[in-house]
């Protein structure tokens, strides 16, 4: 069973050790070395992750049996209703037990309490998890191609869901 709780600013570091983690084998086959460092570097960064906390952005830590940090989600309410995922990863090896669609019903249920209505999240073109989220109801929205800097690009599918 997964055990969720809100994160603080003082959980940075154990969301940048799951981010770390989870990066490479998530985007080693689709990004290079270098845009893979720079990404973690911009989005993982102590300055960027507690900005966040002082933003309207929500961390969701997952625990397993055992107390230990296996996972993380981050989202924010947006305008008209809309709820945009950020991140959401676990560690390698705790992936494939259920953790996932535990911890996105919960980012759902948040979501809802919030008021929000759509939930919205971008997936990596060349990412097989877009099958996963559409298990999960979300359907396609729209691509979007967005650049981040120092000649890289994020070329995704946007994908959205309507919570009830």
């Amino acid at each position: 069973m997964l055990h969720i709780r809100t994160a603080q600013s003082s959980d940075v570091s154990t969301i940048q050790s799951i981010a770390y983690a989870a990066w490479r084998p998530t985007y080693g086959a689709i990004l290079s070395e270098e845009q893979s460092k720079f990404m973690l570097d911009w989005m993982y960064s102590t300055e960027t992750l507690t900005k966040s906390f002082t933003d309207q952005t929500v961390f969701l830590l997952a625990y397993d049996d055992q107390e230990t940090a296996v996972g993380f989600a981050a989202f924010e309410l947006k305008e008209n209703q809309l709820v945009k995922l950020h991140k959401i990863y676990f560690l390698p090896d705790q992936q494939g037990r259920g953790y996932g669609r535990q911890l996105l019903e919960e980012v759902f249920r948040q979501a809802l309490q919030r008021g929000g209505h759509f939930l919205e999240l971008n997936v990596n073109r060349s990412n097989s998890a877009r099958q996963f989220y559409e298990r999960l109801g979300f359907e396609f929205s729209r691509e979007e191609d967005n650049y981040i800097g120092r000649g890289y690009w994020m070329n995704d599918y946007v994908l959205r869901k309507e919570l009830v």
